[in-house]
């Protein structure tokens, strides 16, 4: 395989799993437009289990022996204790200040691989995931946001848990002959499960649907989740970790621009500025460059790959194929759910 063809093959896998937050930046819309008010574990609830117990049926594979353990870990981090921390952030921080601290994902992810996988953190990707929070903050801070200390704990907290969700997936692989649809469907089925006493004790009984929430609880289901999830299941199993946790930042732009296509609300010009940064920091955390790209503190750089030109596809992989981070930021603020 030529050098071109690793890095055609490289980016195109890339531009296919950021299509997964691209999709989840329309959850906002959808939510706010034909789901049940006040209802965000309930949501939570139903985009997870009836997903991951559609995946189960079609798979036919369940979790055993040490995976029992493994796979309820991953699906408490990636969404039973993400989504309701996320959620609770939204709610008492006003203003997109949730957004910004769920920006703050890639950076955790980072230091999680630093321990977990032994990858020391590059300036290129310090530097993209501080860019990217200021991105993010130019498109959904407003002047009048106020912190709150619960919110900004839940918030770090729900970034802290997808970081380690995303690692955690690449760090323990999946087992023989287990294909990645299969542990989405562990992992939705788990947080799913985690969810349910709390939508239950928090929220009381489930609300009365009518025919618009229900298409709006499928498209979230089929759409926003299982299909989503496949995508980024096939990214992160070819490409690093830390590298796909940086695609999340399209969460917030694809939420900010279907807003305005879709539901009329206006951008300023300090917005539009905002969706740039976030963009250009998402595209330069995946780039590798030798003068740039070396772990912090280290001036020689990279030397595993030419500039630009990704690395071969072997050695992406580990031998237990790694699969999804099954979290997306799903929050609500004053301009986006994430």
């Amino acid at each position: 395989m030529t050098t071109a063809t690793r890095s055609t093959g490289y980016a195109g896998t890339l531009a296919l799993t950021a299509l997964t937050p691209i999709v989840w930046g329309s959850t906002y819309a959808v939510t706010t437009e034909y789901l049940p008010p006040d209802r965000p574990l309930f949501t939570a609830l139903m985009r997870a289990l009836p997903a991951g117990l559609i995946l189960l049926a079609l798979t036919r594979v369940l979790p055993h022996g040490k995976w029992l353990g493994r796979a309820a870990v991953l699906g408490v981090l990636n969404i039973g204790a993400f989504f309701p921390l996320l959620f609770l952030a939204a709610y008492r921080l006003p203003g997109g200040v949730a957004g910004v601290l769920g920006a703050v994902a890639p950076m955790f992810a980072l230091g999680f691989a630093a321990v977990l996988l032994a990858e020391a953190p590059t300036r290129r990707k310090v530097i993209a995931g501080v860019v990217g929070v200021f991105g993010v903050s130019l498109v959904v801070l407003r002047g009048s946001a106020e912190l709150d200390l619960l919110g900004v704990v839940a918030g770090l907290a729900g970034a802290a848990s997808m970081g380690a969700g995303t690692v955690l997936t690449k760090k323990w692989g999946r087992p023989d002959g287990v294909g990645p649809l299969a542990m989405t469907g562990w992992q939705l089925t788990a947080g799913g499960l985690f969810i349910v006493p709390l939508a239950l004790l928090i929220e009381g009984a489930p609300p009365a649907l009518d025919g618009e929430a229900v298409g709006g609880y499928l498209y979230l289901g089929i759409i926003g989740t299982a299909l989503a999830y496949w995508l980024w299941v096939r990214g992160i199993s070819r490409v690093p970790a830390t590298s796909v946790s940086f695609l999340g930042l399209l969460s917030p732009v694809s939420a900010a621009v279907i807003g305005w296509i879709a539901l009329g609300q206006a951008l300023t010009a300090l917005q539009i500025l905002g969706l740039g940064v976030a963009l250009a920091a998402t595209v330069f955390g995946q780039m590798p460059s030798k003068s740039v790209d070396g772990p912090v503190g280290d001036v020689a750089g990279e030397q595993d790959s030419p500039a630009g030109v990704a690395p071969d596809p072997a050695e992406w992989r580990t031998d237990a194929e790694p699969t999804v981070n099954s979290g997306a930021p799903e929050l609500v603020s004053a301009t986006v759910r994430v």
